[in-house]
């Protein structure tokens, strides 16, 4: 096939992604927001945030993980115009969505007190336990809402969810304002205010995103015989047998990056807010991977309903060009940019604090060089496995991640960061071995599936 085959799915391909996009740069721009609005209280504060969300993010990618498998199942329904079995996804993925947002939640309010034992600076401990409860039980109604979000991406209803996310940012920022600096009537609870624009701007999506699907006639249909009856143990099995191994590849990827927040803090408190910094960046151009990760999800998923693995694998290949083309255009801003960006989140005209401000800047500005390397096979690997989530394929990529970041890109954190002259630097380029190694072997699996496949298909006379 020629370059022009891939390039012509480009149109639709961005079409369907961007409102996943936007509403995925949601999410993140939550985060960055209470970052940057934290950040100018000092860089105490931003590293009390940045441990506090650590243990959220770990959760998170468990739940969002989870949410994933609702996807393809919704998808490969639609590609089959099967109303029946698309409404027993959607109950039985609201169902267990549910129950998985208030067990993390509980675990994390059990567990918080192991984070007095990791050798973080002690200050930022005590600051961060009374933000971690609040944006701890902001799991509970996010997880609900990817639920809803799963399902409506997997029926290529997209702009629901970029909407919902828009409006909870909208809310984040006033209740930030407000709480955060004590403006007007409002006390000034510093973090604490953070924490509860957080979790109010989560309950404004939820309610959004329930009240826009039940009004759509297309999504009717999904919203009848709602009651545990309609709970059936096959559905169940088959949504966690996809969930399981999906929220342990989104929970390996997310617990390396935490893993490099920790080790940041054993370094001194300017690391781990440099670190934040940098990540908080790499994560906002990390959304435009993630948002054409769930387009190839969807479109996947339809194709693997058709039974049409020619243009499955066309259409897969055309997303992952486009994923590359992204990231190196962010690559080249990060490098251009890199002595400016990190700016936006201190208060360089803080007398008080200037010399902790310019350390975090410089250390920020360095991560953000090799930032510019990894966040490019951080798409590819992220890209390629929303095409193997569409094809059901979930259990051997879970064990390409773990061996990608725990065998190979961790263990080069540890030894660069803690036992070289690299420091914050050393446990980057940890992280590029990583994800660089996970994008390969993902990659492999891909065309050695779509191969047999492609190749199954066409002796019995399937392919197109």
């Amino acid at each position: 096939m020629n370059l022009s085959q891939y390039t012509k799915e480009f149109s639709y391909n961005l079409r369907l992604a961007y409102p996943i996009i936007l509403g995925m740069l949601g999410h993140t721009i939550v985060g960055i927001v209470d970052n940057i609005m934290v950040g100018k209280l000092g860089p105490t504060e931003l590293a009390a945030v940045s441990l506090g969300n650590s243990f959220v993010f770990i959760a998170l990618s468990l739940g969002i993980g989870f949410s994933t498998a609702i996807t393809p199942l919704a998808a490969e329904a639609d590609g089959k115009s099967d109303i029946e079995e698309g409404r027993s996804v959607f109950h039985h993925g609201l169902f267990l969505c549910t129950i998985l947002g208030f067990t993390l939640f509980f675990i994390i309010f059990f567990f918080k007190p192991l984070i007095s034992l990791m050798g973080q600076p002690e200050i930022v401990v005590e600051m961060a336990k009374p933000y971690l409860d609040i944006v701890a039980f902001s799991l509970v109604p996010l997880i609900i809402y990817q639920a809803y979000k799963q399902f409506a991406d997997g029926k290529s209803e997209t702009k629901i969810s970029m909407w919902a996310t828009i409006i909870g940012n909208v809310v984040n920022v006033i209740i930030n304002y407000f709480l955060i600096y004590g403006i007007w009537i409002f006390p000034k609870m510093g973090i604490v205010g953070a924490g509860i624009g957080t979790i109010a701007s989560r309950i404004v999506m939820l309610a959004y995103m329930h009240y826009s699907l039940i009004r759509k006639p297309k999504f009717h249909p999904y919203f009848e015989n709602f009651s545990f009856k309609e709970i059936k143990k096959k559905m169940l099995n088959k949504i966690i047998n996809l969930g399981l191994p999906s929220a342990m590849q989104m929970f390996f990827e997310v617990a390396l990056f935490t893993g490099a927040i920790w080790l940041s803090g054993v370094l001194g408190t300017t690391s781990q807010a440099a670190n934040q910094i940098a990540l908080s960046l790499a994560s906002l151009t990390f959304m435009f991977a993630m948002g054409l990760s769930v387009a190839v999800m969807i479109r996947v998923g339809n194709q693997k309903g058709l039974m049409d693995y020619v243009k499955l694998q066309l259409v897969a290949r055309s997303i992952f060009l486009l994923a590359i083309l992204v990231e190196i255009v962010f690559a080249a801003i990060f490098i251009i940019f890199h002595q400016y960006l990190p700016q936006l989140f201190v208060d360089v005209n803080d007398m008080s604090h200037i010399i902790e401000t310019n350390e975090v800047i410089l250390i920020a500005s360095q991560l953000l060089f090799v930032a510019a390397f990894f966040q490019i096979s951080d798409g590819i690997q992220v890209v390629v496995l929303g095409a193997l989530r569409g094809l059901q394929d979930v259990k051997v990529p879970m064990y390409i991640t773990f061996v990608a970041y725990w065998i190979i890109g961790f263990p080069i954190s540890i030894y660069l960061g803690l036992y070289t002259d690299l420091k914050a630097i050393g446990i980057w380029i940890g992280l590029l071995a990583g994800l660089t190694a996970a994008s390969i072997f993902l990659y492999i699996r891909f065309v050695r599936l779509t191969k047999k496949l492609i190749l199954v298909g066409d002796n019995n006379g399937i392919n197109k």
